[in-house]
Parts: structure tokens; C-alpha cells; sequence
């Protein structure tokens, strides 16, 4: 199994970012999908969860109306649109496969600065 997330980077308050996950090695379309980070100091959090067919996804509160979730099951990609980013946003974040982060790929860096 590999989740491979790019598309971090350095990005001033306000600003948007769109990640991206590639997954292999696995039937992508049969899971759950999940958008967990980890910022300086704290534990991994939920961002957000897609179901296997995209339609119907879910938000922690604090992302709900900034982040959007989306998935394509034909190329096993797994995305995140990050708007209205705020400085506390900065964390790595990882693609998953479960909530816990059992499998998940290496992360990508986000860094809100001014």
C-alpha cells in the first residue's frame, strides 16, 4: 500500500492551497478515505472523510465551509482544497486509509506565514 501526498508548501493567511494523494496497491474505490494532520506539538487530527463512491463526505467542524474533500476513482487520487487558510492550519498533512492513521502515506508540509 502506498499514499503518496504532495502539494504543501509555504502559503500567506487567506491564501489556498489544493493537496494532492496518489494511492496504490490497493482498491482505492473500496475505502474510506481520510485527511488527518498533524500540527507542531499536538496529536493527529481528522480534517475529513470521503466515502468509497465521493458521494457524501464529512467535516471536523473547524474545516467545514474553508476545505473541500474530493476523490477520482478512475485515477486513485484523493484531493483537498484548502481555502481562507489561517495560520493555525500549518501541520503536516497525510491521506489515509483509516481514522487512526494506521496506513497512511508520508505527509505533506503546510506552512501559513506571513
Amino acid at each position: 500500500v502506498q499514499l503518496q501526498a504532495f502539494g504543501g508548501g509555504l502559503v500567506q493567511p487567506g491564501g489556498s492551497l489544493r493537496l494532492s494523494c496518489r494511492a496504490s496497491g490497493f482498491t482505492f474505490s473500496n475505502y474510506w478515505m481520510y485527511w488527518l494532520r498533524q500540527a507542531p506539538g499536538r496529536g493527529l487530527e481528522t480534517v475529513s472523510v470521503t466515502y468509497p463512491n465521493g458521494d457524501t463526505s464529512f467535516y471536523t467542524d473547524s474545516f467545514k465551509g474553508r476545505f473541500t474533500i474530493f476523490r477520482n476513482n478512475v485515477a486513485n487520487i484523493l484531493e483537498l482544497q484548502m481555502n481562507s487558510l489561517k495560520p493555525e492550519d500549518t501541520a503536516l498533512y497525510y491521506c489515509a486509509r483509516d481514522e487512526r492513521g494506521v496506513v497512511k502515506g508520508q505527509g505533506t508540509l503546510v506552512t501559513v506565514s506571513s
